[in-house]
Formats: structure tokens, sequence, C-alpha cells
């Protein structure tokens, strides 16, 4: 896990203002905030009028000159670091080649991360001088699975339009023919950090509400349109240094109306619901049990469910919950029954216990006294109640005293997106078919959305 820096740039957190019944905010003290992995400290200084006109660029490239550059500079880690485990064949940096416009050269592109899906790096157009984050697919046509997800991440990022939701500026492909198409780039906002390294961050209360706040907000907003993002973590979670925070990466993003069970590639494994591990039915409330586990995580600083594999995670949630009421296992198919009823019964441990008041030292907010140890422990009891009829919803954790400081309606209430297609969810199509809707999806894009707007 990231520690914060020595000399890391700070981000900054609002203080609420209570006015007739609305919030306003005011920006207030600043935060270390750790750069590993991030675009933080990794933006290109270079001025415009002295780049190189060269617009392709090999990933491995960049990060050897990136690695040059930050060699003794404190507050800024030579390589990309992440909370998440590594994946199993990640593809490596060598992998990725970017070809763009020549509107963003190679001089002014810096590597923020690389993952199973793809690589990441900013640029900077040279048109509009604007700093953009430019995401490059991994292999989308590999199989049926990759193909499809790629297809759903820029369908559903063309629909969303939300303050705590990251922007869809652009997708190019630089190949002219469905038969030569094999290259996919995201172009969207650029912000400051993902979240995962502002752990090891001391927040307090005040921080900690309006992240969790505004992850709400975002998740809400999704929920309203009919969609269940089933990914949320730390490295899905980006923010700048005025504390505002998007959510990003709809790749596994799913219809609320399609009935469906959840698979293991579904969720990071630290992040997921018991009923995803035990391979229930589920609804939205799984993106609030990863919330909670998320929240707690900014409290403490470190995992609260560090499962190595799919039974140890079970089994840790367990130990610290308890072993789930009668009424939840009778709904887990026969042979989870069976399983549980041959485990010991477990009596789970107090929130109290859980987070003690020594873990909340130093977080009191005297802008905020109403955001105490108390209000966050039970809010994430509500968060990570083990059946999820019991656990709390969206709406009811904005109106929980521990983030309802921050209730803004224009936040919180914004008109939900264009309709969801969720036929979308159950077409079952060959990698061929999701490659051509891809492309044509591209290509509308090309037409209809331009670079040179605002973003």
């Amino acid at each position: 896990m990231s520690k914060a820096k020595t000399g890391a740039r700070p981000i900054t957190s609002p203080t609420a203002a209570v006015g007739n019944g609305r919030h306003t905010r005011r920006y207030g003290p600043t935060l270390p905030c750790t750069n590993s992995g991030s675009a933080l400290g990794w933006i290109c200084e270079t001025p415009i009028d002295d780049v190189a006109r060269s617009c392709s660029c090999a990933f491995a490239e960049l990060m050897q000159s990136q690695e040059e550059a930050a060699e003794g500079t404190e507050g800024v880690h030579n390589k990309p670091a992440g909370g998440d485990p590594a994946p199993a064949n990640p593809p490596s940096s060598n992998e990725f080649y970017f070809h763009l416009p020549a509107r963003f050269p190679a001089s002014h592109m810096m590597p923020i991360g690389i993952g199973v899906q793809g690589a990441v790096c900013s640029a900077v157009d040279i048109k509009t001088g604007r700093r953009l984050a430019v995401k490059k697919l991994s292999q989308p046509f590999q199989d049926v699975t990759f193909a499809k997800r790629a297809y759903r991440e820029l369908k559903l990022m063309r629909l969303v339009d939300h303050p705590n939701i990251i922007k869809l500026l652009y997708a190019y492909t630089p190949q002219q023919t469905l038969d030569t198409f094999r290259d996919v780039y995201i172009f969207t906002e650029l912000m400051d950090s993902s979240l995962q390294h502002v752990f090891g961050t001391k927040l307090d209360h005040e921080r900690i509400s309006f992240l969790v706040y505004q992850m709400l907000c975002g998740i809400r907003y999704l929920h309203s349109a009919g969609i269940i993002h089933r990914d949320l973590k730390p490295s899905n979670i980006v923010v700048r240094k005025n504390c505002t925070l998007k959510i990003l990466d709809f790749g596994l993003a799913r219809s609320i109306d399609t009935s469906f069970t959840m698979t293991q590639y579904v969720v990071t494994r630290h992040y997921r619901a018991p009923e995803i591990i035990l391979n229930m039915e589920y609804d939205t409330k799984v993106d609030l049990w990863s919330i909670g586990c998320i929240m707690a995580e900014l409290i403490t600083g470190a995992v609260l469910f560090p499962g190595t594999d799919h039974v140890d995670q079970w089994m840790r949630i367990v130990e610290t919950l308890g072993t789930p009421r009668p009424e939840f296992i009778a709904r887990t198919t026969p042979g989870t029954q069976r399983y549980i009823s041959n485990q010991p019964v477990v009596a789970g441990r107090a929130f109290g216990e859980l987070f003690p008041d020594e873990v909340f030292e130093g977080m009191a907010s005297p802008n905020v006294p109403q955001l105490t140890n108390d209000a966050a422990r039970d809010f994430l009891r509500r968060m990570l109640a083990f059946d999820p009829m019991e656990r709390i919803s969206v709406d009811e954790a904005l109106a929980h005293p521990y983030v309802s400081v921050w209730y803004y309606e224009e936040d919180v209430m914004r008109p939900p997106p264009k309709p969801y297609d969720h036929a979308l969810d159950a077409r079952n199509l060959t990698v061929e078919q999701w490659k051509r809707l891809l492309f044509e999806e591209i290509q509308d894009i090309q037409r209809t959305m331009s670079l040179d707007e605002e973003g």
C-alpha cells in the first residue's frame, strides 16, 4: 500500500457552510497526497512551443524516461504502484504503442498506469493546451468478453454526464477500415491521482465524509439509469487536489433489469459483497458494500477484508461480521447451505471493536462537529450489512448524518442520463460482431464529437 511521501503535493478539502437547508462549499485545509502511479507528479512541464512533432510512442519508452526523470525526486515514485494485487498475466508495457493524432506529441506524454484492460498515459493537446488522459485498450478483440466489455464501456461513457463520473472527451482509432481495425483509444478528463494513492495519509472526518458523499452521488446517478457499476475499488476512483472525486471504468457495469449472477471476474476480490462471493443474484446494493469497504480503508489505511482467494475472502468476512442469519442462508444454493452448516458459528466483532476510537485519533473536524466517530461507525455498519436486504440503499446513505452535511440538490438529484439499452447485456454476439459495433461507435464519436470542444 502506498504511503504518503514527504513533499508530496497537497489536495484541499472543502468544509460545509449550512444555510436554509442547503449546503454550499468553501475550500479549506490541505492534506498530503502521494502521487505514485498517478498523473499528479508526471505532467510534462515542457513548453508547448518546444515540442517534437512525433505523435507515436511506446509505453515502455515513456516508463523509462519517466523513471530516469524521477530519480532522486522527492515525493514521486519511479514506478506505478497500486493497492490491487497484480493480475496473473498483466500485459507487458512493450505491448502498448501509442499512435495518436499529431496534436498529441510524444514529448508531452507521461505514463499513468498499466493493467489487464489497458495502459493509460497523460497527454497534452498542443492545439488547445488541454491535458487529457488517454487509455489504450489491451487486445480488445482477443475474445468475446473483452470485445463486449470494450463496447459496453464506450457506450456507457457516452451516456453519462455527472460531476462525479469521469467524462468522455473523445474516442479514436488510427485504422480506417473494419478489416484493419485493432487499436482503441479513449480520451477522458485528467485527474491528479487515484484514490489508492491517498491511502497512508491520515484523513479527518471532514475529508473522508466528503469523498464518500461524492462516491454516493456518482453511484446514485448510475443507479437512476438502471446501471450497476460492479467494480468499485480505489484504483477506479480518481481525485483532484481540491478533493473533488470521479468514478471511472465502466467495462464491468451492467443493467439492473438483467437477471444474472456474478462471476469471479467481476469486482476486485477485496471489495466483493457476500452475495457475489456466494454467486447469488444481486442488485445495486453490491456498490454500497464496495463503498463501505473503501471508506473503512480510508479510515484505517488497510484493506478491511484482505482475502487471498475466493474462500479466504468469505472466511475473513464471516470472522469479522459473524455467521450470516438463517434468512440470508436460506436464499443461497443447497450446496452453499451445506457448506455454511458445516462451519462453526462465528459471533463476529462489534463495530466499536473493529473501529475503536484509537483509529479515529486526530480525525475530529471542528468545522463539522456532527461528523463523529459514532456516526462513522454507524454508517459503516449500515453499508457493510451482511444481508443486502438489510444493507442501506444509496438514498438512505445520502441521508445519513455522516454525509448529509454535504447534501446539495444539484449533486444528488441530477436528471438521469439517456436510457441505457438493457438488451445490450443479453446480446450473444461473436467477436467480429462486437468489433463491428465498436468500430461503428468510434466512427460516430469522431463524426459527432470534437477535441476542440470544452470538456
